[in-house]
């Protein structure tokens, strides 16, 4: 299996997960291949509905080269008891305070579809503690200052949201015949959507002094042209692009592409 292959949710119940008593900043973060020692850090912010163990085969490939780190958001795998936060701020509040203490060698973000809004907020936070990061990459969503307005899938019954869900192409199709899976994801899919489709950026952020390089899916229904470019905005420093066929889970199909492309971000720190 290629790293970015495994569907989505589809490790939901497979992923290493610690029995252990946690501090709480292991609440947040999972090193699945801890790499104290690496010269660069890699910070992965997962997508709505998503876990950190998405990125479980992105920390085996690139951990020759990063501290691979991903967040783990609360009310799913281990943290399913936990509350789910339900506003960009609030899991930017909770993500900042941990990852704070990474930033102690060149560190990447990578942050896919709502991962990416919150990876720009969470570096929005540190910048203002004067910990930016090296580089974002934002993968999968529009710029945080286009919002669209219209947006609702929150708001829909559980059926629908399951129908938005396959229409992502994201989640393992075998995976929506597990009901008892499925009961248990969706308050946290709910959650994390109410948080992407509520955000409005804030008036007082501006422009982050941290390159932005954009990646997307050109058939992906959730960013346009436009909506992409406007990244250029939220940075003082250099920004780039690049578009993949495919669509809002393209990285699935591109992760070797998807992950030379860090790989090369890091020669240039």
């Amino acid at each position: 299996m290629t790293a970015l292959a495994t569907r989505p949710n589809s490790s939901i119940t497979s992923s290493p997960i610690t029995s252990s008593p946690i501090t709480a900043r292991e609440k947040w973060i999972r090193r699945f291949h801890p790499r104290p020692d690496a010269a660069y850090r890699l910070v992965c912010f997962p997508h709505a509905g998503g876990s950190a163990s998405y990125y479980f085969p992105v920390s085996r490939t690139l951990s020759s080269t990063f501290d691979v780190c991903a967040l783990q958001y609360p009310g799913r795998q281990d943290r399913r008891m936990e509350p789910c936060l339900d506003s960009v701020a609030a899991l930017a509040d909770g993500a900042a305070q941990e990852v704070s203490g990474l930033i102690d060698r060149p560190t990447i973000f990578f942050g896919h579809s709502l991962g990416a809004t919150l990876a720009y907020e969470v570096a929005q936070r540190l910048c203002a503690r004067g910990l930016a990061p090296a580089l974002l990459f934002a993968s999968g969503r529009r710029a945080p200052s286009t919002p669209r307005p219209s947006e609702n899938v929150h708001l829909g019954s559980d059926a629908q949201l399951l129908d938005t869900l396959r229409t992502m192409s994201g989640t393992a199709p075998e995976l929506f015949s597990d009901e008892e899976l499925m009961r248990t994801v969706l308050p946290a899919v709910r959650g994390d959507y109410k948080a992407a489709e509520t955000y409005r950026h804030p008036a007082t952020w501006g422009p982050l002094p941290v390159p932005i390089t954009t990646m997307n899916g050109f058939e992906d229904p959730e960013v346009t042209g436009e909506e992409v470019d406007a990244w250029r905005r939220h940075t003082t420093a250099e920004y780039r692009t690049h578009w993949f066929d495919g669509g809002h889970f393209y990285l699935n199909d591109h992760a070797m592409d998807v992950m030379a492309l860090i790989r090369e971000a890091a020669d240039t720190l």
